[in-house]
């Protein structure tokens, strides 16, 4: 559950605001949000702050706001064109504008949710002639040259994966002409992202009736799963929910013993590990709540999961955190869990979109009134953690009192750029860029654990996780003061 960063198919992808107060974006350091207050269109109006023609530092985008309504286009030096979802797709998106704006008139701030991702708008005179005058003929070589262009201007880790791109758009460019099918062009638009490994990267269409995917990006433990799976016969889909009901019994039997706990919707785990030693397991940032839910409503399932967890660990010696099987989510729930594990304020990680002239925007994990635990911690990951997930380890990686234990991260942090092109089809890519409290970045290689330890051993794949856990708590219990001193406190 990602972000996905201008996304009119995910929920509020945009949230206007000039959310910035005491500091500026383009000199000092990065800036703080202040969440917004006053909606974008109220009573059939739009706010007045945000009217106008913007265009977005990076993501490509122009935005058009009049009295009344909202247009989005998508800009590529390729050509530009209104979103294919219309203005009701786009104004579903839109939420708030903040009318006491501290920055230069011609610039407008821009937030996915309150408090998260800031896009930053310059403001023109009018819309783009480009845009203005889209055209709704797209042909095979037109839209090759806007996918190209898009990946172009917009993907910021070609490098850090190695990836021939320059080459490939050379050599794939004679293949396609007028007469060029949907379903070869698909093709070749999947030829030049492949071995680009990128989870955050990929491509979907519909082809005479038929849904195309291509994605890449599983980690190695993935592949070992479904290709055990293969072997007994099972499907992907198959194999990977027998995994993980292995997985899932290994956590609640062996680890737990059958005196654990389940909450939020069956995506949180919680007990003590002998007695001391408390276990808290995160499988996603995010569907902690059955169906269709809010941000806020989220937040509320998980706070309740987390007082019952730490009120159990009042007197624990230490915490092991494991998110070694987290798929992602919000990046904000992440930072709620790491307040729970620190007595002051510290800055967890930077984002901006790369090669961009936009200040990064600073992200904090500040303590919480309510229940934390203030003593050793120990965070769990592998190649599996992913998006949020990674998100979240560099905010346990802040804190003092926590140690990084486990297999790299998958290495897929930015935000996904979605962008729906004009026939349709919906490509996803990588451009955002997250630096960790000292300024290093691990998209594509993944954040190395301090200390090492094999969660998901390849010649025991159901039942290596819960022995990795037992004995990561026997260590714990070695490392952690001999009496019990309390470091739970409940406000």
């Amino acid at each position: 559950m990602k972000h996905p960063a201008f996304s009119v198919s995910a929920a509020a992808v945009l949230v206007l605001s000039a959310g910035l107060s005491g500091c500026s974006l383009f000199r000092g350091t990065a800036c703080e949000f202040r969440e917004p207050t006053v909606p974008l269109i109220e009573n059939g109006r739009t706010a007045e702050r945000a009217r106008g023609v913007w265009r977005s530092r990076g993501y490509g985008v122009v935005l058009s706001v009049s009295e009344d309504g909202a247009r989005l286009f998508h800009e590529t030096k390729a050509g530009c064109y209104p979103d294919p979802l219309g203005e009701e797709g786009m104004l579903a998106e839109l939420a708030f504008v903040d009318p006491e704006v501290n920055q230069a008139p011609d610039v407008l701030s821009l937030a996915s949710l309150p408090g998260e991702t800031r896009y930053v708008f310059d403001k023109l005179g009018a819309l783009p002639e480009a845009c203005a005058a889209a055209s709704a003929s797209w042909s095979p070589p037109r839209l090759f040259d806007l996918f190209v262009a898009t990946f172009s201007e917009h993907y910021g880790f070609f490098e850090e994966y190695e990836h021939p791109w320059k080459e490939r758009v050379a050599a794939l460019r004679p293949k396609v002409t007028d007469a060029t099918e949907p379903r070869a062009l698909f093709a070749v638009f999947t030829e030049l992202l492949k071995g680009l490994d990128d989870a955050h990267t990929g491509l979907s269409a519909e082809v005479d009736g038929e849904t195309l995917d291509f994605s890449e990006g599983q980690g190695v433990t993935t592949k070992r799963v479904l290709e055990a799976g293969q072997k007994a016969g099972l499907s992907p889909k198959e194999a990977q929910r027998a995994w993980m009901g292995a997985w899932r019994e290994g956590v609640l039997q062996t680890v737990l013993k059958s005196q654990g706990h389940v909450a939020a919707n069956n995506r949180v785990m919680h007990g003590l590990i002998d007695g001391d030693i408390g276990y808290l397991n995160i499988l996603t940032m995010g569907g902690l709540v059955e169906g269709e839910a809010s941000l806020e409503e989220e937040r509320r399932a998980l706070n309740e999961a987390l007082d019952e967890a730490l009120k159990s660990f009042h007197h624990a010696r230490a915490v092991i955190v494991d998110v070694s099987n987290n798929r992602g989510g919000y990046d904000v729930i992440g930072r709620d869990i790491a307040a729970r594990f620190t007595s002051r304020e510290a800055r967890a990680y930077t984002k901006r979109p790369r090669n961009v002239d936009v200040k990064p925007q600073a992200f904090l994990v500040e303590p919480t009134t309510r229940a934390r635990f203030l003593g050793p911690v120990y965070v769990v990951t592998s190649d599996i953690t992913v998006s949020a997930g990674e998100v979240f380890t560099l905010s346990m990686r802040a804190l003092p009192n926590v140690t990084h234990v486990g297999t790299a991260t998958r290495g897929a942090f930015s935000d996904v750029l979605v962008k729906p092109l004009p026939n349709g089809w919906r490509m996803e890519l990588s451009n955002e860029e997250y630096l960790d409290a000292e300024g290093k970045l691990f998209e594509a290689r993944g954040i190395p654990p301090e200390e090492p330890l094999d969660v998901f051993p390849a010649d025991d794949l159901n039942g290596g996780h819960a022995r990795a856990v037992l004995k990561l708590a026997a260590l714990a219990s070695e490392r952690a003061p001999k009496r019990h001193t309390q470091v739970s406190e409940v406000r």
